[in-house]
């Protein structure tokens, strides 16, 4: 016999599908969004499908939210709403738990009192608002309750500072490099859910202090930090901005490569002409031969001026395009004096100042959330002599769990002013000619 359908009077939006998507075929996600997506509405319909589903004896499910007050103004709601339909489902209100026909119960519990959930048993657990529940609720409370059934949990919330939430968004993203199967880390910002309208956010902008609504909208868990190079708001504005072709057509075309230096780093080749900079092309476990064969057919494409590529890693990547025939490949050392010491301890520093000033005032960037990441991730300071400084890398990944590759490979296009072959003259003309770098 075919089990009985069950239908939930709940349509996700497309973020929340996506979202759906992701929790269901991972054991341990990691979702920051901004205020008013629906995650509570999205999690509590993942628990009651998760519990309904499940074909194990007397399922067990929880959502977990700050304190018992705000977990039954919210969530209690909401879960009898979507439940309601289901043939058979009981609501023991003094329990704040549903009860479904396959034996499965979702209780909604507040992480103020811990102790409550103690010596039982869990197939799944929802942490809402995370940044607002002690660290040790989960590892000393939810995470025994998984063992048995090798459950899951959805950790959600809205950034709140650089606390503990903030400490598991960046340890998940490193178990999500060594784990992708198990564990997911999703970031939704507004104006990129599109739940809330253009206008609307606007005006919410317009009414929340800036800290705030890069904290509450834009999911920056460093908009309170004055030590971040790049703010996310800045980001976003380089990704909405846009101008005619023909306004850059004779700006230096300009390619950065940065090859990967090992483990779960990418090889990254950025294109960048004037203010626009085009979709990177990633690779993983490729080795320095056939990233140059890839450096090189985009070269043939795009027909660059100059090819900066990382000399860190890039020895062979240089040394085999060199060979190809390509005289317009310039190697940069990141850690070499910059060009104006003065200002930039090194040329890291320099080229991600400059970057950061491109992004600031006219740069055009493609809308990918891992280039967002990476871009605003980095940490700066001065040294004594006042000098931009910035994070160390090794820091940084040791920070975050990964490298900022794919920001680094777009840093490189600044690593010297590029002057056009073209001028004012046709590309044809000058297809064979030297590139110069000022």
């Amino acid at each position: 016999m075919s089990p009985k359908k069950i239908t939930i009077p709940y349509t996700p939006r497309p973020v929340q599908q996506e979202i759906h998507a992701a929790l269901e075929t991972h054991r341990f996600s990691v979702l920051v969004t901004h205020r008013q997506l629906g995650k509570t509405v999205c999690a509590v319909n993942h628990l009651i499908k998760m519990a309904s589903q499940n074909t194990r004896p007397y399922p067990r499910y929880f959502y977990v939210a700050p304190f018992l007050k705000q977990a039954k103004l919210i969530a209690w709601d909401y879960l009898k709403r979507y439940a309601r339909n289901i043939p058979g489902v009981k609501f023991l209100e003094g329990e704040l738990c549903v009860q479904l026909p396959n034996g499965a119960h979702i209780w909604v519990c507040g992480a103020d009192n811990p102790d409550a959930l103690r010596g039982t048993y869990a197939d799944g657990v929802v942490m809402d608002e995370y940044a607002q529940i002690k660290p040790d609720v989960f590892t000393e409370i939810i995470r025994p309750m998984l063992l048995s059934r090798t459950g899951w949990v959805v950790f959600m919330g809205t950034p709140k500072g650089q606390n503990a939430f903030f400490e598991l968004f960046n340890q998940a993203q490193k178990n999500a490099q060594a784990e992708p199967s198990v564990w997911w880390v999703g970031v939704y910002r507004a104006g990129e859910s599109h739940v809330i309208a253009p206008a609307e956010l606007k005006r919410l902008q317009a009414d929340t202090p800036p800290t705030i609504f890069r904290q509450e909208y834009l999911c920056d868990f460093t908009a309170s930090a004055e030590d971040i190079l790049i703010p996310i708001d800045h980001v976003l504005r380089a990704c909405r901005r846009e101008i005619a072709a023909d306004e850059y057509r004779f700006a230096p075309k300009i390619m950065g490569v940065d090859p990967a230096r090992f483990g779960t780093d990418r090889s990254v080749i950025f294109c960048r002409q004037g203010v626009r900079a085009y979709a990177p092309h990633v690779f993983t476990k490729l080795d320095n031969m056939g990233l140059a064969a890839c450096v090189a057919h985009e070269i043939e494409i795009f027909r660059p001026d100059v090819v900066f590529v990382d000399a860190g890693c890039g020895g062979g990547v240089i040394d085999r395009l060199r060979q190809l025939g390509f005289q317009n490949i310039v190697e940069v050392p990141f850690g070499a004096h910059a060009s104006r010491p003065d200002q930039y301890v090194n040329k890291r520093a320099e080229m991600w100042g400059e970057l950061a000033q491109w992004i600031k005032t006219a740069g055009i960037l493609p809308d990918l959330p891992a280039l967002k990441a990476d871009l605003c991730q980095v940490r700066y300071d001065y040294d004594s002599s006042g000098r931009l400084r910035l994070e160390s890398k090794e820091k940084l990944k040791e920070r975050t769990g990964k490298s900022p590759d794919l920001a680094d490979a777009l840093a490189l296009t600044f690593a010297a002013p590029v002057r056009s072959r073209l001028g004012s003259a046709s590309r044809a003309e000058f297809a064979h000619s030297e590139y110069e770098v000022l």
